[in-house]
């Protein structure tokens, strides 16, 4: 039981927030939908709070202390303050009072105060900031740097850094997008190590007090195909051998493994690489997709075709028509969520084989399925250079070719027919 003074205060902002994400009663809230949150506060606030502390404020930890003023701030900034003095003036301010007709009647006193106490406090605040202020010269002296320790899958990777003098006992490395994956680390420590069981092209940060102050790129590259089973944390590997047969498809092994799961699970296939410079933003991609387990919770047929590049992602979904509503599609800055949008363009029966293209031009996005336009969309910020593909299904599912060209179609990058050429 919560029961620090401002819980009923916090407990408004927490509504106020569910109200604008419109995903339902957060008493429904399972384990992703924290996840998701965290990454969409993140992308809204810049500022990193993980799923833990917001399972903690939303009382689905047990947890009896208060939030940090940091995360109060970057909650009440998310919910559309500028902080969390502000969202307590607003919501204070709407309860009649006695001094409501006390503040009337001084009202030229007050404004004049308040004006002076602004700039104190602006002066104040330029000193010593919301914690731990890093000035600028500082920063240009940490040094971030990492390197795997090896090739293939699982890969761990070491983290090399000096935090020149910072002294913060909120310091963390976020090893990708996905803002579970953090290593907590000391201001004592010059050295960390981080898993990665999925390859990519990765930009790794170094956050104090839940803001970036470095980040670098890291690469870390499949070796060919690569089938998973992405049990949580620790996926299950399948090598190329034994993912392609005529096409890029899961032995029956694994089918069975998959359809014995009680509850939903999703498989893989990811193939990353260094292709050079060939640009995410203008490049053709043909493949073909069918769905090989459609049964109990994987009804849906769930896919996802992601194309990797060195600056970003796009997330391309599909489903059977009556599950539209929870898919979501993203264009590297352009997020589209079915619960807010018409995705029913992407409702496809993948029971048979269904050839899929994707087509980019100057960040125009076009989508096809067999030979039919289905969707048409931008995106302003470079996905930069192609590095790799992943197929994800809820359930199971195969490939039966793919083939990447040039915007032109006249150069052709990858022709993979799997043994099927």
């Amino acid at each position: 039981m919560n029961t620090y003074p401002e819980h009923k205060l916090v407990q408004k902002c927490l509504l106020q927030i569910e109200e604008k994400l419109g995903w339902g009663t957060s008493a429904q809230w399972h384990n992703d939908v924290f996840i998701e949150l965290s990454d969409t506060i993140q992308q809204n606030t810049q500022v990193l709070l993980s799923p833990t502390t917001l399972k903690r404020v939303w009382g689905k930890v047990n947890y009896t202390s208060a939030p940090s003023i940091s995360t109060l701030n970057t909650l009440s900034q998310f919910a559309g303050y500028a902080n969390w003095r502000d969202f307590k003036n607003e919501a204070e301010a709407k309860k009649p009072s006695w001094i409501h007709h006390k503040v009337a009647s001084n009202f030229g006193v007050i404004i004049t105060s308040a004006a002076i106490m602004t700039v104190v406090f602006i002066s104040f605040y330029s000193m010593v900031g919301s914690g731990n202020v890093i000035a600028e010269e500082d920063l240009s002296r940490i040094e971030f740097s990492s390197r795997p320790v090896t090739e293939g899958l699982p890969n761990s990777v070491v983290f090399d850094f000096d935090l020149k003098n910072i002294e913060s006992d909120s310091i963390y490395i976020q090893q990708f997008w996905d803002v579970t994956k953090t290593v907590k680390i000391s201001t004592a420590q010059q050295q960390a190590t981080g898993i990665y069981y999925f390859p990519g092209y990765f930009r790794a940060k170094l956050l104090v007090e839940g803001k970036i102050i470095k980040e670098h790129d890291l690469f870390i590259k499949s070796n060919g195909w690569v089938g998973t089973i992405d049990y949580d944390p620790v996926p299950k590997y399948f090598s190329e051998q034994e993912v392609i047969n005529n096409k890029l498809s899961f032995p029956n092994t694994a089918l069975n493994e998959i359809a014995s799961n009680e509850k939903p699970i999703v498989s893989s296939f990811h193939f990353v690489k260094d292709f050079g410079t060939i640009s995410a933003d203008n490049f053709s991609l043909s493949t073909s997709v069918k769905n090989t387990y459609a049964e109990k919770w994987a009804v849906c047929q769930a896919v996802r075709i992601v194309v990797l590049g060195t600056q970003g992602a796009m997330v391309i979904p599909f489903s059977i028509p009556g599950c539209v509503s929870d898919i979501n599609l993203m264009l590297n800055d352009t997020y589209v969520r079915g619960k807010e949008h018409d995705l029913s363009m992407f409702g496809v029966d993948f029971s048979d084989p269904r050839n899929i293209e994707i087509d980019v031009k100057q960040k125009q996005v076009t989508v096809l399925v067999d030979n039919t336009e289905v969707y048409r969309g931008n995106y302003q910020k470079s996905v930069g250079d192609l590095v790799g593909f992943r197929y994800r299904f809820l359930g199971a599912g195969e490939v039966g070719h793919l083939k990447i060209t040039g915007p032109s179609n006249n150069t052709v990058y990858m022709d993979e027919g799997f043994g099927n050429n």
